[in-house]
């Protein structure tokens, strides 16, 4: 279980922040200065060094979107070219791309990102440089929400890679690109002319990523402990009805796969603030079933994330570094590994940092909206457990400062399943390796933090004005 430092402050992580950006700028530039495009996107490291694997093109957002928020968190002009020169360059194919779940991974990171630093008044405004974002971003939305799948309840979802029988959690993180075509006045066309809302459709999946993939302990089957998020939905697409229980990353349907259960606290907690700047009117419009006002949409979001956020802290070490798998067979021969520091050098199971640097963000956006909301205690709580994951994480094992090592964040892990990821000579499990998303989340953790520590604007890309 976690044990929450309630004494923790952003502030006193200045320091350490410090450090990072300090890392980090050394880091972005080599790994952009030798990477060759034409070889795929990097996304997670072999012995220090990041290379390509071929699955889906779902992480070359966050190699220049860590550039970009590099510029944020320092104002070193250096990375805002970087990153603006690398999204007219390379982003383009991941606009149109009709194929993957990932919209808000790879177009918020990147055109998002400028056009909040836009408005924020940290780049030089420029209509037309401003007109090109949101119009990247408006056709990202739509063609994320066109990849749908309609249920027999009345909902539906984007369909993940594997097929339009397939839903999965990490969907719920990229709403945000759904969310912010919807900011800006934009629908999905369909046959005949047919205006499809992506507010709705936003609402839609959200729901069904609820009601399928994370448990509220109410008896649903012999595995239902509340908060407990099973990677991906089932369905049988002649009818739309759900089947099963399923998973691609994780060690078995009714066990969680900690990244799993990290995309859905965060994608929650994130569209609650997106939510809150919507009028009732607006989402009422969108007559999704069994939330007939703004209030039980928000509930139901908090419910939600709550839930995952209460199954985080009480399944995860002290220091609030998972292991990859609740249900990982290798932890019954770990006794007490929930009583002491994740070990990521152990024997038996990897840790997942980026579930770590996933979780931290939501926590502290669920945190501050509950707080605000009236809720101060368990808001607090989940601040406070926010901030304990990133100390951690801001710090060795898993900071890396090795300069040679390409990976800002260690001990991450992708596909254990598969085998994926790389396991060290005279080691018997993964580790000591990074992965593009957890560096991008490292990232995003960290500028947020920042801003905090500052009294900063809060980061958020749902200020973006119309």
């Amino acid at each position: 279980m976690i044990h929450v430092d309630g004494t923790l402050q952003s502030e006193h992580l200045r320091s350490a922040l410090e450090r990072f950006f300090g890392v980090a700028a050394g880091k972005i530039t080599a790994l952009n200065k030798r990477w060759n495009p034409a070889h795929g996107t990097p996304v997670f490291t072999v012995d220090g060094t990041y290379t390509s694997r071929g699955w889906t093109e779902w992480t070359q957002g966050f190699q220049f979107g860590n550039a970009i928020y590099q510029f944020d968190a320092t104002g070193d002009r250096a990375f805002l070219e970087l990153g603006r020169k690398a999204t007219v360059d390379f982003m383009a194919s991941h606009v149109s791309h009709i194929g993957v779940h990932d919209h808000g991974f790879n177009n918020v990171s990147t055109y998002g990102n400028l056009l909040r630093l836009m408005t924020e008044g940290c780049i030089e405004e420029n209509s037309w440089e401003r007109e090109f974002y949101r119009l990247a971003l408006k056709l990202s939305g739509a063609v994320q929400a066109a990849r749908w799948t309609s249920t027999a309840d009345g909902l539906g979802y984007i369909h993940s890679f594997n097929g339009p029988h397939s839903l999965f959690a990490d969907t719920m993180r990229s709403l945000r690109a759904l969310a912010l075509a919807h900011r800006f006045g934009h629908v999905l066309m369909g046959e005949q002319d047919r205006k499809i809302s992506l507010l709705r459709r936003l609402l839609q999946h959200a729901e069904a990523t609820a009601r399928y993939n994370v448990y509220f302990g109410q008896g649903r089957d012999r595995y239902d402990v509340r908060g407990r998020v099973v990677h991906e939905s089932i369905f049988n697409i002649q009818n739309g009805v759900y089947r099963c229980p399923s998973t691609q990353q994780g060690y078995a349907p009714f066990s969680t796969w900690t990244r799993g259960l990290a995309w859905v606290l965060s994608g929650f907690a994130e569209q609650l603030e997106y939510l809150e700047t919507l009028p009732e009117e607006e989402i009422v419009g969108t007559e999704l079933l069994d939330f007939p006002s703004k209030a039980a949409v928000m509930a139901r979001f908090v419910e939600t994330a709550r839930a995952t956020a209460d199954f985080f802290i009480e399944n995860t070490p002290t220091d609030g570094v998972p292991y990859w798998d609740t249900g990982a067979p290798g932890l019954t021969k770990m006794p007490g590994y929930l009583d002491r520091p994740a070990d990521p050098f152990n024997e038996y199971e990897p840790v997942d940092s980026s579930a770590a640097a996933i979780c931290a963000q939501g926590y502290l956006r669920l945190g501050r909206y509950l707080t605000d909301s009236g809720e101060p205690d368990v808001g607090t709580r989940y601040i406070q457990t926010g901030l304990t994951i990133a100390r951690a994480l801001l710090d060795e094992p898993y900071l890396s400062t090795d300069a040679e090592h390409e990976g800002l964040l260690l001990h991450s892990i992708y596909h254990q399943p598969n085998g994926w990821d790389n396991v060290p000579n005279g080691r018997s499990i993964a580790c000591g390796e990074s992965c593009m998303w957890g560096d991008y989340h490292l990232m995003e953790l960290a500028v947020y933090l920042q801003r905090l520590a500052s009294d900063g604007p809060y980061l958020t890309y749902f200020a973006v004005g119309t």
